[in-house]
């Protein structure tokens, strides 16, 4: 019995000293997440683990693939996260992602949220949740919109990728579909310009006469567009007084899907 109980302990002991190791080598990947390229003395310096130690798992991290030594010595995360990373991205579901942020921010400003993806030189309404109140915008699962009009598309359109947003803003018809889309190219631009120095951008009247939008881009893990979330409803709800509440609100709700897609608020220099 007293054999027994000491093997047991042996044992716990051992599962222990694993777990710890596990977490130690966790401790070490976290590094890069704010530093591309790490030195072994850089390793101790940041974490306080005994040189020895941090050797150790950075031989086994290495052999695994989680970590790769440039030929300066220093390490930087492996291909295979690469690969795990590419995994991850490809199983996320946006909308199941999304759904929860969008019930909650539905519930905080009582507005009719989107979400909206890019398919083409279009927007398309993935989702979408309807306001409380009896006085709606109508929309739906499915809708389109050209990228130039109205905010759900245009955040699409300002966080493409510059080559690709230049060639569409000298390419596309500019054609009135409500009482306030833009139509002049230039306002277009400085509208887009605006959009990505804010952060968000606001349409009035742009797709339906007397209604208001304001939208947000979500990015993935690398940072790229992925998606824009949007609330939007009569223009008489959405007062001047009101706006920078539903602004922070909309902002906050977007980071919120961004982070559960991997992406990461840019590292200060």
């Amino acid at each position: 019995m007293d054999k027994n109980n000491q093997i047991a302990g042996m044992e716990k002991s051992m599962i222990q000293n694993q777990n710890k190791t596990v977490v130690k080598s966790m401790e070490l990947l976290n590094l890069f997440i704010d530093h591309d390229r790490l030195s072994l003395n850089e390793m101790v310096e940041l974490t306080n683990m005994p040189k020895t130690s941090i050797h150790r798992m950075i031989g086994s991290l290495e052999g695994m693939g989680f970590l790769q030594r440039g030929e300066d010595g220093k390490f930087s995360l492996g291909l295979l996260f690469l690969q795990f990373g590419q995994l991850v991205s490809e199983r996320l579901d946006i909308r199941q992602l999304a759904l929860p942020v969008m019930s909650a921010l539905r519930d905080e400003v009582e507005e009719a949220v989107n979400l909206i993806v890019r398919d083409g030189k279009e927007a398309i309404y993935i989702e979408k949740l309807d306001t409380p109140h009896p006085v709606r915008l109508y929309t739906k699962i499915g809708r389109r919109s050209p990228l130039y009009a109205g905010a759900c598309s245009r955040i699409i359109l300002s966080f493409l990728e510059e080559k690709e947003r230049e060639q569409y803003l000298r390419e596309v018809e500019l054609a009135p579909i409500g009482r306030g889309t833009i139509t002049d190219r230039d306002e277009l631009r400085k509208a887009v310009a605006d959009a990505r120095e804010k952060g968000y951008t606001i349409s009035y009247s742009e797709l339906e006469n007397d209604t208001v939008a304001v939208a947000a881009p979500i990015f993935d893990h690398m940072g790229r567009l992925h998606a824009g979330i949007s609330i939007a409803g009569p223009q008489e709800r959405f007062t001047e007084e009101r706006l920078p509440t539903l602004i922070a609100h909309l902002t906050a709700a977007a980071e919120r899907i961004s982070t559960a897609l991997g992406w990461r608020r840019a590292r200060r220099s």
